[in-house]
């Protein structure tokens, strides 16, 4: 079983760009993309079908058809995505937009664009260890797509070594 980051981005050469800042991650982590809320619930039945494990979604708001932010709304309300960390990248949602996928999406990260590099993996990182731990997977096929420090804790804690 592998991780899988969905990164939900229309506009092609910043979808791009998302992939090769997540590239260090490819080797452990599947990152599929997709450039609307169709094609993102494709991604997500593929990645069931396939028996891995959705762990996050980086979502822009502005796409074609459904917000990103209602499609993080969705993804937090079903029981098979609850626990998908989600992050908004973003330049372009309103206050409003912000607070309701807080509040009703349970929004874990808002990166504006453009972003940095290095702090996009490392709330990739942090996250995924989140997710990792809430889920309860084994975090040492994953670990090194982890945070080190609290992966290690994680597998410590599995095995009793503390």
């Amino acid at each position: 079983m592998k991780l899988a980051i969905l990164v939900l981005e229309d506009e092609p050469d910043v979808r791009a760009a998302l992939e090769r800042d997540l590239e260090p991650l490819a080797r452990t982590v599947r990152i599929e993309p997709a450039h609307d809320v169709a094609d993102a619930q494709e991604v997500v039945e593929q990645v069931a079908a396939d028996g891995d494990l959705l762990a996050l979604v980086l979502a822009d708001h502005r796409l074609p058809g459904t917000a990103g932010v209602d499609y993080l709304c969705t993804l937090a309300a079903a029981p098979d995505t609850a626990h998908v960390a989600t992050v908004l990248v973003t330049g372009q949602a309103d206050q409003a937009d912000t607070i309701k996928a807080l509040n009703l999406a349970g929004l874990d990260y808002y990166i504006a664009k453009p972003w940095d590099a290095r702090e996009l993996e490392s709330v990739v990182r942090r996250l995924l260890t989140d997710v990792v731990a809430a889920v309860g997977v084994d975090p040492l096929p994953h670990l090194a797509a982890l945070d080190p420090v609290r992966a290690m804790d994680l597998i410590r804690s599995r095995t009793g070594d503390r």
